[in-house]
Parts: C-alpha cells; structure tokens; sequence
C-alpha cells in the first residue's frame, strides 16, 4: 500500500516535471520565434520597402479623395503653340493660362485653326508685344513691373535695362498728368532706364510700347491688363512730341469709341504740356497734313491755328484766376 502511494508520487512527480519541461520548451520556441519575427521587422530594407508601399498607397487614397472632390482630371494642362507675326516666331503656353483671355477662350471652345496639333495663328500680332501678354497672363505684370516706393509713397517702373537712344527731332515731353500713381521724375540727364518704345513694322515707326500692350489688351478682352498699361504710361516721361503724336494716332486707330480712357489721357497730356506743343513743328506739321488731302494744301492749317488759339484762351482764363485768387490749375 505504501509503496503504491509512493509510486503514484513519483509518477506524479515525473509527469509534472515532464510538463514543466516542455512547457519551458514550448516557451523557449516561442521566444525564440518572436525575436526572429522581431528582427526580421527590424531589417532596414524590408522597413524601407514597408514605408514605401505605405507612403504610395496613402498617396494613392489621398488622390483618388481629391479627384473625387474636385471632379477634375489630374492630367496637366495641354500646350498650345502660337505662330506669331510675319516672321512666324513661336510661343508655347498652358491652355489653362490662355483662356484667362476671353479672346483665347473663345477660340479655343470653337475650331481654331490647326486644332490636331493645338496650334493658333496670329499673323498680326507683333511678337514683343505678345511676349509682354504672355507674360502677364503668368506673372500678373509684364517688364518693366510696376513697383512701389515706400520711402515715396509713390508708383515706379522697374529700372533694369538701359533705354537705347532715339533720334529725336522735337521737342520731349518732362511732365505728363499722374494717373493712378506717382511719377517717376527723369531728366533729359537722367533719362529712365526703361525702354519705353517698341518699333511697329505696321507703322514703320516707334510707338510708346505701354500704349501698344493697351491695344493689345482691348483686342484680348483683358480690363486689368488696359488699366496697368494706362497705369505705366502715366509713369512716362521725357518722350519727344512726335513719338506722343504717333501714339495717340495709334491709339484712336486701335481703340473703340467706346473706350476712352487712353484717348483722355493723351488730350490731358497735350492741354497740360501745350506750351511744348505750341512751339512744336512736329505738331503743326501733324494737324496740317490732316485736312490737306480732303480740301487741298493750306486747308490742314485750320487745326492748328485752332489748337494754338484754344490754349492761348486757356492759358489767359488761368491768369485772370490766379490774379483773383491764389490757387492755380
């Protein structure tokens, strides 16, 4: 009987040293499975590879969220070429950007043409002055940009690029009417370091460039673009009488009548400065020619003779003010 119990005690002994054992086993193996997972996580490249495939899927999602949001294609802007001027110089530009303007926005909803290969030609258009439109539909400004002094208070061009000389063969223009800014003060000594004229092959002559970008910007259907051109032109100064005359020729040529915001500007221009254009032969030739061909030689000097005796009245009602009251115009 007492051997049977310790036998059964020894049994009993054994299996439970038998169970712990294997259940040190069992734990060992675990552990040691556990520390072989935990490196292999632990490897540099497969935590790399891991990140990745993370970072691409997110982004993935996060596209896939905002496309679904904007309903509007991921794909960039086609390029649409412009074949510009009789020399057919080439401009490439987002179609995006183009249809800021009313005018390219149109032409391209309709068959403009050479549509297969997105191209759009502008046979007219003077290459400079295109390149100034390109540029502002860009940047929102076209050189030389329009900059504030603030020690000034005041509006100027940008100066970055000398002016190359004109002949001139009248009298220049110093002081022009301030329109929605300061004026860059210069002087025949000084000149400003901005090129102020572009050659028009149309005309055969140089037409002050912010006058020409004006036209332009009528033709495009850009009202911001025509109020910073009439902004800068108002920044002009030093131009000589016929390159004034011959701009605001151009400008009555290439403007409606309903539009009258440059044209006031150039007869503002010609009233303030009038004792420079009195003296101007250049002016006088202008206004001669202008009736000769109607009603015969001789016949122009009516404009002028006009011109001169309107600013004589003008300048005699100033004097008789002045000696009433101190304020002048």
């Amino acid at each position: 009987m007492f051997m049977r119990s310790f036998r059964s005690r020894d049994a009993s002994a054994s299996q439970r040293e038998v169970a712990s054992t294997t259940m040190d086993s069992q734990h060992r193996v675990d552990k040691s499975a556990r520390l072989m997972r935990k490196g292999s996580v632990r490897d540099p490249q497969k935590v790399s590879k891991l990140q990745r495939s993370l970072n691409s899927e997110d982004a993935s999602r996060m596209q896939s969220a905002q496309a679904r949001i904007t309903n509007k294609s991921l794909a960039p802007s086609p390029i649409i070429t412009m074949v510009v001027g009789q020399d057919s110089r080439l401009f490439a530009a987002h179609e995006d950007v183009l249809r800021q303007a009313p005018f390219f926005d149109k032409v391209l909803n309709g068959n403009f043409v050479d549509a297969q290969n997105k191209r759009i030609s502008l046979p007219d258009e003077e290459p400079e002055v295109f390149s100034a439109i390109l540029e502002y539909l860009y940047k929102g400004d076209y050189y030389p940009r329009l900059l504030h002094n603030k020690s000034r208070n005041s509006w100027e061009l940008e100066d970055s690029l000398p002016r190359r000389a004109t002949p001139h063969n009248s009298p220049t223009v110093h002081e022009s009417p301030k329109i929605g800014g300061g004026r860059a003060a210069h002087t025949p000594q000084t000149p400003s370091a901005v090129e102020a004229t572009v050659y028009l092959p149309s005309v055969g002559q140089h037409v002050l460039r912010d006058t020409v970008i004006y036209c332009a910007a009528e033709r495009y259907g850009l009202e911001e673009l025509k109020r910073l051109a009439l902004r800068k032109q108002g920044l002009q100064s030093g131009i000589d009488v016929g390159t004034i005359l011959r701009s605001a020729q151009y400008c009555y040529a290439n403007t409606p009548d309903s539009d009258s915001r440059l044209r006031a500007h150039y007869l503002a221009l010609i009233i303030r400065c009038r004792k420079t254009f009195k003296r101007s032969g250049t002016m006088q030739a202008e206004m001669e020619k202008s009736g000769s061909g109607v009603y015969g030689d001789g016949s122009g000097k009516l404009f002028f003779d006009l011109f001169v005796a309107m600013c004589n009245h003008l300048d005699d009602v100033i004097e008789a003010s002045n000696a009433r009251t101190p304020k002048t115009i």
